[in-house]
């Protein structure tokens, strides 16, 4: 949150970074990356996407649990994920409210900070990441995942950057919340399960 609130004091002073931010991304905007490369990543970070390759592994997982007997609490990463994954669209709805920064000169406008998109693929395919991990994947499998999971992120950033969609820190600050919503979802559930473990001691 730190990483966050830092960005949006950035974005609400108008500090110094921002010139930075904005050279940077006339940059990116203006490299021989291809756009329908740029475009495709950028829609990767829709709510057609992420969100729905986590409802379909907690699906997955609630019949696979329900086949076999699944463990207790065995719903509580899926639904804190779950609900991290819920919690992203009004919260960047009420930061773009409150920030109201104007958007790269290719969309005009404002209300771009932070993006929707970049948080939306952080949270969701960083979620499918932890549940799979919570699935008992082998360690290497796992971190080879962690591994896809940032690759991807950073490619769908940087396609928003490319189309002229966001600021890159834009971008960066969904992260941060992204990250903070996943922190969130992973600590409440060790939460739920200590109080299981010392339900059962007693």
């Amino acid at each position: 949150m730190v990483v966050f609130a830092l960005c949006t004091w950035q974005v609400v002073t108008r500090g110094p970074v921002l010139a930075a931010d904005e050279r940077l991304g006339h940059q990116i905007r203006n490299s021989a990356f291809p756009e329908g490369l740029a475009e495709f990543l950028a829609d990767a970070g829709g709510m057609l996407v992420g969100p729905v390759l986590l409802a379909a592994l907690i699906v997955w997982q609630w019949w696979a649990a329900r086949r076999r007997g699944g463990a207790p609490y065995w719903w509580a990463l899926p639904l804190t994920t779950g609900l991290a994954m819920a919690l992203v669209p009004p919260l960047v709805s009420l930061v773009k409210v409150l920030t109201d920064r104007p958007g790269p000169p290719v969309m005009g406008g404002s209300g771009f900070f932070p993006s929707g998109h970049a948080a939306t693929a952080c949270v969701a395919f960083g979620a499918c990441v932890l549940l799979l991990r919570g699935a008992s994947a082998a360690p290497r499998v796992w971190w080879w995942l962690v591994g896809l999971c940032v690759v991807f992120n950073a490619a769908v950033g940087y396609g928003l950057v490319r189309r002229g969609y966001h600021w890159p820190l834009d971008v960066v600050a969904s992260w941060a919340l992204g990250v903070f919503l996943l922190w969130g979802a992973v600590t409440v559930t060790r939460v739920l399960l200590r109080r299981r473990g010392g339900a059962q001691a007693s």
